[in-house]
């Protein structure tokens, strides 16, 4: 079992859920909340503390957009952990295809750059001891009934990879929905490439599904943000079975960190045409995923556009 575990966007929804499961487990001795907003950090550890009867949570300030918010909290880190689960993301904000001062989109500083910092630092100071999951996303391999068409790359270079993560990919038409599925492709392809780096330790990606009761969707436009909020999420996704309830999305991070038959490497999330249920390796659906080229490829373009 894992003793300490550090949790991104660990104060609300997926983030907050997975923590509480984790608390609940005995041999689990330290949690880290790593959250960008202190007072309500401090509102889900005092939550936590009473839902699970234990004083094991630790608040860690961190913003994932923000590099340098990334390095000092891994600086200040003063025991290695032994699993790190990387949850924090959304959908960008008001403006999530405008360019950040690091050069990438917001949608993707918010999802990923600041993740592949934080694990490039945890493994430069050896603070990560056995285990990292990065939360995917069933849009990496496309999903139809969301509107969400598979990654359509033409020669998955280095340098279209960077064109997905700086936005020139796209034109404006494109839905931030479609971005998004690229920007997760891009991350489980970079899981990938580390695991064969670090054959050491265990690094999975693991999509929690569609799940009810998370904050992702807080920041879409508000027209798309009442669609899902109001409309897909509570009516139609659960006609067809394609939404599940948030401790059922939080337990595929703990399963995926606590269980060994996850392989490092995989991408994990549901079997085709669905967001629940069972979790399967994805390259299965989709060959891509297993290109180790393209993996290289997508891990080469993230580390441009870090400084």
């Amino acid at each position: 079992m894992n003793k300490s575990i550090l949790i991104t966007g660990a104060n609300s929804g997926l983030g907050k859920d997975t923590a509480r499961q984790l608390g609940l487990i005995k041999e689990t001795e330290k949690i880290y909340l790593a959250c960008r907003n202190e007072t309500k950090a401090k509102a889900a550890k005092a939550d936590l503390e009473k839902t699970t009867g234990r004083s094991i949570f630790e608040i860690i300030i961190m913003d994932v957009s923000n590099p340098d918010s990334v390095r000092l909290a891994v600086a200040e880190l003063k025991e290695p952990i032994d699993a790190l689960i990387m949850n924090a993301g959304g959908m960008g904000g008001n403006s999530p295809m405008e360019v950040t001062s690091d050069g990438v989109t917001s949608l993707f500083a918010a999802n990923l750059l600041g993740h592949v910092v934080l694990m490039d630092e945890l493994l430069k100071e050896k603070k990560l001891n056995k285990v990292a999951l990065y939360a995917g996303s069933e849009g990496a391999r496309g999903v139809e009934d969301m509107g969400m068409n598979r990654p359509a790359l033409k020669t998955s270079s280095e340098d279209e990879f960077a064109k997905v993560i700086d936005g020139t990919f796209f034109d404006e038409k494109t839905d931030p929905m479609e971005a998004y599925g690229y920007i997760k492709y891009i991350a489980a392809l970079w899981m990938s490439s580390e695991a064969r780096k670090n054959p050491n330790l265990r690094l999975i990606t693991m999509s929690p599904g569609f799940t009810s009761g998370t904050a992702v969707m807080n920041d879409l436009p508000f027209a798309k943000r009442v669609m899902f909020k109001y409309i897909m999420l509570p009516i139609v996704a659960p006609l067809k079975g394609l939404v599940h309830k948030l401790e059922k999305g939080a337990k595929r991070f703990v399963d995926g960190i606590s269980d060994d038959s996850f392989k490092s490497g995989v991408f994990y999330a549901s079997k085709p045409k669905r967001l629940t249920g069972q979790v399967i390796d994805q390259s299965t659906i989709f060959p891509d995923l297993n290109n180790s080229s393209y993996q290289d490829n997508a891990n080469g373009a993230i580390h441009r556009f870090i400084k």
